[in-house]
């Protein structure tokens, strides 16, 4: 992977419409390329960015869906996470360091976590967006020892909670972590429409 200086999802278009692609820029890196990493800096979308072993996967801002999901989520998992003993947060870096992290779209931690670089968490909250590499984490999540991963799909409406056993993730239907149910949490959630 030392060629390669940033792999990203991109929006290509071709005969008016947009569709997802892949991109890898090898080094030296492309002209334009720090053009760009510096215009996502400024307009905070880098907050997104995740690094996977030294290769950068710029991340999209998430659609309208995905955002009310991650706010209805919050207020339905905030009070049992602090009933727990756990603390939720949103957005944070998982990981040791710059070189290889990813960004959840929310976590529920253990007392006396802090910092910038947080190298596990009780809980991480995925919500799915159309292309994106939730999934792929799950390996990554359970070399940090993440109890729990909460994926949240709003195209299909789904709920899957997942709990580490023995190196791997297998679903549960209840959480060991807080008083909550797949099933239930699918309930409670308003589901936007999906663009």
């Amino acid at each position: 992977m030392d060629r390669a200086s940033a792999l990203a999802p991109v929006v290509a278009l071709r005969r008016g419409y947009a569709r997802l692609v892949r991109a890898l820029v090898l080094d030296p890196p492309t002209a334009g390329l720090e053009e760009l990493l510096e215009r996502r800096r400024r307009s905070g979308l880098d907050r997104l960015d995740e690094v996977w072993e030294g290769v950068l996967h710029m991340v999209r801002a998430p659609s309208h869906a995905h955002a009310s999901i991650e706010a209805q989520l919050f207020m339905i998992l905030g009070p049992l996470a602090r009933a727990a003993g756990l603390e939720p947060i949103g957005r944070s870096n998982l990981g040791e360091d710059e070189h290889d992290f990813r960004v959840p779209d929310g976590a529920l931690h253990r007392p006396g976590a802090s910092g910038t670089w947080h190298p596990t968490a009780a809980l991480v909250l995925e919500i799915v967006s159309p292309g994106d590499e939730t999934w792929e984490k799950l390996p990554f999540y359970a070399a940090h020892q993440v109890d729990e991963v909460l994926i949240v799909d709003p195209a299909v409406r789904s709920v899957s909670w997942l709990a580490l056993s023995d190196g791997d993730y297998r679903p549960v239907q209840r959480s060991g972590l807080i008083d909550l149910s797949a099933s239930d949490l699918a309930e409670q959630i308003d589901w936007p429409r999906c663009e």
